[in-house]
């Protein structure tokens, strides 16, 4: 005979709060049904992105092509039936089809055959596409106002004499009506969608390119996204809490770079205060040392005024940051760095500096701000002009919505799936053990310390502005832009002082952290990835931040496969030095692989000539069988609820909770 289940008092509260959402044992019974059919279906496909830089085009184009599985679904689907123009025609039409449906409305013979084919294709690589999905989790992608037709398309059996006709009939009214354009857009949409389950950006997002903004705005609308900061976004996060010092690095870096467009168009910051400044104060100045890195297409527009003026920009807000670079690390004894205290260490009289050991000549010692007996302290009108640039980041409503997002969406480490996703690193020291810090009071290393970073992070942003608490935030956001070993910049130092004022490019130098020779050990990965809990033949380190120079016959594959570099090279600055245009990364239920890409030639030429990136896919890793979702973080967790749904079906059968009955 079956022993009566009793439940203890607190499992007796949770389940009868169950009980409110699921009232009956058919209620319950249905829910569990439908959880084990769905820890049955394939794992949905995961997409991985890093180091975007604002290079919106390349980047929107790789998002579109879902790094090439729309064109390998095409394939599968059609590669026998359709020659590779047309399979190229219809892939270009996917990733923009209001550009491509204006193009082919000019060059069709007969536009309403054209449609009724490419509906009928469309509908057919939807269908084949969204077939490992709930037909419930289908409609809920569905665009609302094409969710019924869409729907009836995709589940009507067209083989059927019967059903033919009623599909034709449909497509032929929505030919008929003129809807065809925003229908096949709708398609497209609803393809893109259920290509990849979910898309995972493994750092910055940031600067270098022209418009991160751009790629921000892509990101807010995309169904599922997570978010691991890179040290270019933590730049940008800390600019827009109020950090003079982050606003400061933003500007030089971007006037550097002649990268204002974000700034001034993406976001309406204005930087006539800066201008005015500028040219008042360094109009007698030596500049050379700050010329503008002038590239692309556009650089002949710029007159010599306008590089002058520029020069004179970029100078008078370098110094303003040295400053308040200085003033936080005498601020912060624990960061450690009183080496990187350097304007006090210039000997005017003989134009050079002492760092360590070496003495360099100066290229510029032209700074009319520094009073050399209080060198880390800013005028009164640099200050005023730093204090209105901050204002105006704080002040921007399109970039505090982006902060927002990526604060709601990211943090500096991940675990999804068995992997373990950071932008960095996580410090090592020379021996294989993990760095140990002592900021914020204790002690901390590995996991904690990043635990302890994250949250640090965000007091930048949430708590109450002008507290001691925010304030160590913002100054936290430096660290982790620019401190020794940071997990996000993972260098010894940044030498922009050195780069900006010395000839001598040995000064230069940006030692590595040790991770980046000890992570070639598998053992090395395999203790890493226990310490952030994840064990097993198919758990990996997934790594952004440092490009992998593949002319140079560098692997994006380390520590016997344990871990994966995927910089994506967006960056055009980067390109010359990895020779591609990066890696992203695909995970789907059969196997794992990375996919290199060449530089994209452009949007129009997309469009126009149905030019998608040259890319080379390489399976590194393929499954035993096809991974399931109860094998995933997602079906554990409905795994749990299947669990306790079967607790209440018990506690309703033993009278422990009332079902409730309410017609």
């Amino acid at each position: 005979m079956k022993t009566k289940r009793t439940f203890k008092p607190e499992e007796l509260r949770y389940l009868k709060l169950l009980a409110k959402q699921y009232p009956t044992v058919q209620a319950a019974s249905t829910e569990i049904i439908n959880l084990q059919a769905i820890l049955n279906l394939p794992k949905g496909t995961e997409h991985f992105i890093s180091d975007i830089h604002g290079e919106y085009e390349a980047f929107l184009h790789i998002l579109n092509s879902c790094s090439g599985v729309i064109k390998e679904k095409l394939d599968e689907l059609f590669g026998t039936s359709l020659p590779r123009s047309e399979r190229d025609q219809l892939a270009t039409l996917i990733y923009y089809p209001e550009e491509k449906l204006e193009l082919v409305s000019k060059q069709a013979d007969d536009l309403k055959e054209w449609y009724r084919i490419t509906l009928h294709r469309l509908i057919e690589l939807c269908r084949w596409i969204s077939s490992k999905y709930t037909r419930s989790k289908v409609r809920k992608a569905l665009p609302k106002d094409y969710a019924y037709i869409i729907d009836e398309l995709l589940h009507t059996h067209y083989d059927e004499a019967d059903k033919r006709d009623y599909y034709e009939n449909i497509i032929n009214t929505i030919i008929d009506i003129d809807q065809a354009p925003s229908f096949i857009e709708a398609v497209c949409s609803v393809i893109k969608r259920m290509a990849v389950d979910h898309l995972h950006i493994v750092g910055d997002i940031f600067d270098r390119g022209p418009r991160a903004d751009i790629v921000m705005d892509s990101l807010l609308n995309y169904h599922s996204v997570d978010i691991q900061w890179g040290n270019h976004d933590i730049l940008w996060m800390g600019a827009a809490s109020g950090s003079r010092t982050l606003v400061a690095t933003v500007l030089a870096n971007s006037i550097h770079y002649n990268n204002l467009d974000v700034i001034e168009t993406g976001y309406g910051i204005s930087l006539r205060p800066l201008s005015i400044f500028a040219n008042e104060v360094y109009k007698d100045c030596d500049t050379h040392r700050f010329a503008v890195k002038l590239t692309g297409p556009d650089a002949e527009q710029y007159t010599e005024k306008d590089k002058l003026l520029s020069a004179r920009m970029h100078k008078a807000i370098t110094i303003i940051l040295f400053k308040l670079e200085g003033q936080k690390i005498v601020r912060h004894p624990e960061f450690a760095m009183a080496d990187r205290l350097l304007l006090d260490k210039i000997d005017y009289e003989h134009k050079s500096i002492t760092i360590g050991d070496t003495t360099y000549p100066l290229e510029d010692c032209d700074f009319p701000t520094v009073d050399p007996a209080d060198p880390y302290a800013l005028t009164p009108e640099e200050s005023q002009v730093i204090d209105q640039l901050t204002a105006s980041f704080q002040r921007s409503e399109k970039l505090q919505s982006h902060i927002r997002f990526l604060y709601s969406k990211g943090g500096l480490y991940k675990t999804f799936n068995g992997n373990l996703l950071f932008h960095g690193c996580i410090p090592m020291a020379p021996d294989g053990t993990l760095l140990h810090f002592t900021i914020g009071g204790k002690e901390r290393w590995g996991k904690e310390f990043l635990d302890y970073a994250e949250k640090t992070a965000r007091k930048a942003y949430y708590d109450k502005p002008g507290s001691p608490e925010r304030q160590q935030g913002m100054d936290f956001l430096w660290w982790l832009w620019a401190g020794r070993n940071s997990p996000i910049f993972g260098r010894d130092r940044m030498t922009t002082f050195e780069r900006r004022l010395i000839k001598d490019e040995s000064a230069w130098t940006e030692p590595k952290n040790c991770y980046y020779t000890l992570y070639q050990d598998p053992a090395v990965c395999d203790m890493l990835l226990k310490e952030f809990g994840l064990e097993g033949p198919h758990c990996h380190i997934i790594n952004g931040h440092i490009p992998v120079k593949a002319k140079k016959g560098e692997s994006p594959i380390k520590g016997g496969g344990k871990l994966i570099v995927i910089d994506g090279g967006f960056c055009k600055a980067y390109q010359p030095t990895s020779g591609i245009a990066g890696y992203t990364l695909i995970y789907n239920s059969h196997n794992i692989r990375i996919v290199s890409h060449q530089p994209f030639a452009g949007r129009q030429e997309a469009i126009l000539y149905n030019h998608d990136i040259a890319n080379d896919s390489l399976i590194f890793e393929r499954m035993e069988s096809r991974v399931k979702i109860a094998q995933t973080d997602i079906g554990r967790t409905l795994q749990s609820q299947a669990n306790d749904l079967r607790r209440l079906l018990e506690a309703y059968k033993s009278g422990a909770v009332t079902e409730d009955h309410k017609d």
